[in-house]
Order: structure tokens, then sequence, then C-alpha cells
């Protein structure tokens, strides 16, 4: 009876975090459409968050994306939660370049590299826990000097 409890509790424990491992396009759908526009008042003074402000590849757009931030001795690291292949992480790539704000601060990025680190070694406990759930081993590394 033990076991079966025991196995009960592990499947909803487990669950959550793959379901939006294998649906991160749906989730990343939803948070383009709804959560993104919720968020991004906020994100540009909570630690943790910023907006990232980049050009369109294709339609020379200005997009502003929210995105989770973290200071590195280089610049930033910033999590790819849905990996590398989202479209802002594609325009900033291709620019070579993008703006950041956070904590009330206005940052020029530049050098914008992927960088894959499943053991997420360069962020607190915490924070390194919530993006193995949401299985994040990616990051956008950048330069960055403050904007005048």
């Amino acid at each position: 009876m033990l076991t079966a409890a025991l196995v009960i509790f592990l499947i909803f424990l487990i669950t959550p975090p793959l379901l939006l491992r294998f649906r991160k396009r749906w989730v990343a759908s939803f948070n383009l459409k709804v959560t993104n526009k919720i968020t991004a008042p906020f994100a540009t003074w909570l630690p943790g968050f910023g907006v990232i402000t980049h050009i369109g590849r294709k339609s020379a757009r200005r997009y502003r994306t929210p995105v989770n931030v973290f200071r590195a001795p280089e610049g930033f690291l910033i999590a790819l939660t849905y990996g590398p292949d989202s479209h802002w992480v594609r325009n900033v790539l291709a620019a070579g370049s993008a703006e950041l704000e956070t904590r009330h601060t206005k940052y020029h990025l530049s050098a914008p590299a992927v960088v894959h680190d499943p053991t997420r070694h360069r962020f607190p406990l915490p924070v390194r826990i919530a993006l193995r759930i949401l299985g994040a081993a990616d990051f956008l590394q950048v330069s960055s000097s403050q904007a005048t």
C-alpha cells in the first residue's frame, strides 16, 4: 500500500515538469500572447527579470521581450527557457546586439553567444532548481555597457 502511494505521489510530482518540457512551444505561445503582456511592465524593476529590446531579422520591427536575466562578471546571462531557437534569440544573434532594461537601468548588449551549461553552476541554488525543472540548460551570454 505504501509503495502504491509513493508511486502516485512521484507521478504527481514529476508530471508537471515533464508536461512543461514537452509542451515548450505551447507554453511559449501562451506566454507570448498573455503572460508577456502582463509581466512586461514589471520586468524592468523585478530582480532576476528584464526586458530585452531587439530588432526582427526579417521584419526590421522593434520587439520587447521579458526575460530572466542574471549578472555575470563579463555582462549578463539570460536564461533561454524555450531554447536557443526562440525568435528573439535568433534576432539578437543575427544583429549581434540588443538593449536590456533591468533594475531601472538600461544596458547595451553585444557579443551574444549561446552557452550550453547543464550544471547551471553560475546561478544561485534556487534559480538552478527552477531552471532544471523548466529544462533550461542553454543561456545567452552577452557583454554589456551601460547605455547613455
